[in-house]
This record gives structure tokens, sequence and C-alpha cells, in this order.
């Protein structure tokens, strides 16, 4: 009898004890869909990215100090030049070293932490559903420490942003945040990282919101906003309310009185860092895919790439008495904007080299930004552009400090592709409204010169060469309850199904633009002819007049109803497999050739709406 009654006890103790687990964790699930809660975090996640940055700069001042004069100290000003290195010549071997460390550091613990950082930031938000794993941070920290501290030639916000998103991935994951929370605190994260770096609060939303946030909505801007006020105020604290660079005020207000002459420089100076951006990004990617095919070996590598770069700016200083290239460049930059640097050929050597020695550093395994570089780039060669115009043009009288602040803002937009951040950023250096409209201009002209080559910033690029893409545009579900309809722009041209490729080459000198093609027999659609496949088969050269149109068409098709939505289409396509949908009246197989209103195929959409290319074709995703 007492057994049973223990035993009845027990089973009522266990039912409450699991009654009350099950209040709790329901009380838990209420606390985490609580905007207030996500807030809180937000503050929490912009004092880690605060407190981080001001670390990592003062552990960036160890290590240079530790590489250059074998001192153990924090004191670092990022503004002024190095002093000689007691190593002399022997300076050659920092950079060395120091890059054998990183690629051990980053091999043994955390493959994540080689590069730039913000394109694997990107890469957790889109392939890994917002899953960044803790020693990131402290790997990429270290890392990317050792990098610049040796002379490494990249930035410091990447791997700022990198770690504010990571702890804003790894505190999602502690208390099980749902993923569009995840994915906002990363975001937020990363915002609040480079405003905390260069003491820009809005240049930080926008950054994030540019480049991170997959859905752009009160519940995610929020966060945001609150993370980088946080991250730029706890930086402010401690490390001062200055700008990253002094920009003498009196002479960028100088650009409320330009006239049209002066903004037609401006475009010019645009247009030339929109082509300098191209080959700033396609350099590294270059030098990346030379030195992994001669030398294999990662440690083999970083010896020689570190070598190359040790030996730069050991040259540099024994002609000039300053490293220049070393680290993150900030004292060059410096001297652009104070015009100190009145050589314009020694200023486009200066970007020449900054940029080979940017592109050795990260090619050779080493961690760091291309934010900084890029900064870099665009004030010396802004410089040396306004130097060279003021010759040519005595009376323009335009001063360096002008040149180089829009050269910087254009070649962030230029190679990062975040073409209002780049403007804006340099806008809350100056604190000068004047500006604006200038920095917009050549920001604008920029990016715009980029895109025309190429949709892939310097972020993307090193995903896309992963099989991974990168979504231009973030779209709201309303976008995608659009009428698939809305996207016929290209024009269909019925043909018999007899005709010949010589009578297409004849007919298209009708149309302006390249139309889809639906082959018919006896009334009803046989196949059809996507217009980028016409376009394929207008390419090749080797192909007779005489070959049929049937024989080069497709029958593989989807029909659907002419007013499908567009997630309908593309849910139609994924399923499929197919490219190309015929829209009829009433999504039935079609009697007669008019039933057929359009035809959309699956590069329509890529065209017209910015959706991801593997939403309409998984089958690219790379085996892992």
């Amino acid at each position: 009898m007492s057994e049973l009654t223990s035993t009845v006890v027990g089973a009522v103790s266990l039912e409450g004890s699991s009654s009350e687990s099950g209040k709790l964790r329901a009380r838990w699930r209420k606390v985490r869909r609580n905007p207030f809660f996500h807030f809180l975090l937000a503050i929490f996640v912009g004092i880690v990215a605060g407190l981080g940055a001001v670390v990592f700069r003062r552990l960036i001042g160890l290590m240079h100090n530790l590489f250059f004069y074998g001192q153990l100290s924090f004191v670092f000003n990022a503004l002024k030049h190095a002093d000689a290195s007691r190593w002399g010549a022997g300076i050659i071997l920092a950079p060395v070293v120091g890059g054998l460390i990183v690629v051990w550091l980053v091999r043994q613990f955390a493959p994540e932490a080689k590069g730039h950082g913000v394109p694997e930031v990107m890469d957790a938000i889109y392939y890994k559903a917002g899953v960044i794993r803790p020693v990131v941070v402290v790997v990429k920290a270290l890392a990317s420490a050792i990098t610049i501290g040796c002379g490494g030639s990249v930035g410091r916000e990447g791997p700022i942003i990198q770690i504010g998103a990571a702890f804003g991935s790894s505190l999602a994951q502690w208390i099980r945040l749902p993923e569009w929370q995840r994915l906002g605190l990363i975001a937020a994260g990363a915002g609040a990282g480079i405003a905390a770096t260069f003491n820009t609060p809005v240049g930080g939303v926008l950054f994030a919101i540019e480049l991170m946030l997959v859905e752009i909505s009160a519940r995610t801007l929020v966060p945001v906003m609150i993370a980088t006020g946080t991250a730029t105020l706890v930086s402010r604290l401690l490390l001062g309310n200055f700008p990253s660079f002094i920009i003498p005020p009196d002479i960028i207000a100088e650009t409320a009185h330009m006239d049209i002459p002066n903004y037609l420089v401006f475009a010019l100076l645009g247009i030339l860092i929109g082509a300098v951006g191209l080959f700033f990004t396609r350099m590294l990617y270059w030098t990346e895919d030379f030195l992994e095919r001669w030398l294999p070996n990662a440690y083999l590598r970083a010896m020689v790439g570190m070598g190359a770069v040790g030996i730069t700016i050991w040259l540099i200083f024994s002609f000039t008495g300053h490293y220049y290239v070393e680290g993150v460049g900030y004292a060059s930059v410096q001297d652009a904007l104070d015009g100190v640097l009145l050589n314009p050929g020694f200023l486009l050597i200066l970007v020449l080299l900054k940029i080979l020695s940017f592109s050795t550093t990260l090619a050779a395994g080493g961690s760091g930004g291309v934010f900084s570089p890029s900064l870099y780039v665009g004030a010396l060669l802004g410089a040396a552009f306004i130097l060279v115009l003021n010759w040519l043009f005595p009376s323009l009288h335009m001063h360096l400090a002008t040149g180089a602040a829009l050269g910087m803002a254009g070649m962030v937009a230029s190679s990062t592709g975040a073409a209002v951040t780049g403007a804006v950023m340099i806008f809350e250096m100056t604190n000068d409204y004047h500006i604006i409209i200038p920095l917009i201009l050549v920001a604008s002209i920029a990016f715009g010169i980029r895109r025309m080559v190429t949709r892939d910033s310097i972020y993307t690029l090193k995903l896309l060469r992963r099989g991974h893409y990168i979504p231009e545009a973030r779209h709201s579900n309303l976008y995608l309850m659009r009428s698939a309809s809305s996207l016929v722009e290209t024009p269909m041209l019925r043909l018999h199904d007899h005709r010949l490729l010589q009578d297409l080459h004849r007919l298209l000198r009708r149309y302006p633009r390249l139309p889809h093609i639906l082959l018919i027999r006896d009334g009803k659609p046989m196949a059809a002819i996507a217009s980028h496949r016409v376009r394929e088969i207008l390419a090749r050269r080797n192909l007779p007049g005489e070959t049929p149109l049937l024989e080069l068409a497709s029958t593989d098709w989807i029909l659907l109803r002419r007013d499908v939505q567009l997630y309908e289409l593309v849910a139609e396509f994924r399923r499929s497999g197919a490219e190309i949908a015929l829209l009829c009246k009433d999504g039935e197989m079609p009697q007669h050739y008019d039933d057929v209103t359009a035809i959309v195929t699956s590069e329509d959409i890529l065209a017209d709406t910015s959706l991801p290319v593997l939403l309409l074709h998984p089958e690219m995703r790379p085996e892992k």
C-alpha cells in the first residue's frame, strides 16, 4: 500500500513539475516575442560592439608596438605616421612572422576569420540562417590585430563588423530567438561596429540597411538604430568624441559656393573613382587566384606574400621617411586632407602600392577589412585629381581636402556597393551640410560606373566565387503579390514551326528588343524560345541558316493563368525546373495561339525583381 501511495505521489509530483516547466517555457516564449525585450538586447549588443571596437583598437596598438619596436604598449595614434622601427631593414620580417601566426590561428580555430570579414557575415545571413560561431569573435580580433599590427595593409572596420555581428548571432542562439530576430541582431551588431569605429552612428545604420538587413521594417530598423547609437556613445565615452579624420571645416565649406564647372569636375572625379574601384576589386581576387595557383601551401603563401609587403613598406620608408602603406593608412589619408602631399605623381604611386599591398596581404592569408583601404585609395586619388586639375585650370582654386573627402565617398560606393553609407559617413565626418550634394554626385556616379560593368561588389564577388548569390534588393511580401503579367516587357513573336534560322535573322530587324518566340502548328503552340536563348543562338556563328527553329526550341514549359501572382510563378519554376511559362486565359492547355497572352521566363523575373538566382535555380547551389 505504501509503495502504491509513493508511486502515485511521485507521479503527481512529476506531473506538477512538468506543468510548471511548461508554464515557464510559455512565459519565456512570450518574453522573447516582446519588442521591448528585443530593444534591450539591441542595447546590450551596442554596448558589447562599442567595447569591442575600443578593445580591438587597443589590441592593434599593442601588436603594432610589439612588432615594430619590441614594446608592450597600447599607445597608438592611427592619424600619425609610425616612427622608424628599431629593427631597421629587419622590419621586412615582421609581416612574415605575423602572417604565419595568422594563418595558423585561422586554420586551427576559425576559417571564417580569414579575409575581410563582411562577406562571411553576409554568407551567414543568407546561407547559414544567421548562425556564426562564437569562437569567430576571439580569433577574428586576434588575427586582424596581428595582421594590421605587423604591417599588413588592411583595415580595422571589417573585423569589428564581424565581431559585432558574431556577438549578435551568439546572443540570439544562446537565448533561442527566432530567425528573424537573430538576423536583426546580426545587422545591429554589424552596424554598431562600424558606427563605433568611425564615430558615425547614421552611417552605421545605413551600412546595416544597405548590406545586412534582409527585412526593412520598424521591428528590424529600431534595434539597429538603438545598437548603433549605444555603440557610438560607448566609443565616445572611452575614446572621446572625435572624428576619424580631421577635415578642415573652412575648406570643405567652400562647396557652398561651387558653380557648374565645379560640379562637372565632381562628375569627372566620380567616373575616375568608379573605374579605379573596379580595378581595386578585381586586383584583390586576381592576386588571390595567382598566389593560390602558384603557392598552394598556405604557410609558404604567407611567407612570400607578407614578405613582399614587408619589402614594400621598408623601401617606401627608405626613400620617404614614412611607411605610408602599412596598416590602416589613416595617417596618409590625413596628409591628403591636410594638403601635405602636393606631388600628384607620388600620390598615384602610393595609390598603386596600396592596392597591391592590400591585395597581397589578404591573398597571403591575412585578416582585415577593405573599408579603410578604399578610403585610402579614394582620398589620395581625389587629392591627385584636384592637384592636376588646379595645374591645368588655375582659376578653379579647389582644395585637396575637398577632392580627398569626395574621393573617399566615391571609393566606398564603387568598391563596397554601400553608396548611401559612403556619402553619409563622410558627411558625418565633415559635419558640414554644404558638401552633401557633391558627395551624393560623386558616390552615385562612382557606384553607377561599377554597376554598369558588374553587379557584384568587393563583398558579394567573394561569395559569388563560391556559388553563393546575394540579392541586390530586399522586398516586402506585397511586392511578391504582384501579378506575373506585370513583368511582361519582352515582346512575343509568333511564328509557324517550319520557319528557319535565316527567317529569324530577317524578321528580328524589325524588333528593337529581342522577343520571346512562340512556334505554332495548325494554330496551336508547339514550342518556345526564350529571348535570352535567342541571343545565344544568334551569337553562334557555326549554325547554318537552314536550321529549323523547331530544333532550337523547347517544349519544356509550364502553363499558368495570366493573373497568377509572382510568388506562385516562382514556386512553379522551382518545382518544375522549367525556365519558360506560358500565361493563358484559364491556365489550361491552349487550343489556339491567341489563348497565350504572354511568355514570362525565369530570366525576366531575375532582371525585373533582383531576386537571388538560387531562388529560381536551386540546382545552381554548389555541392558541399
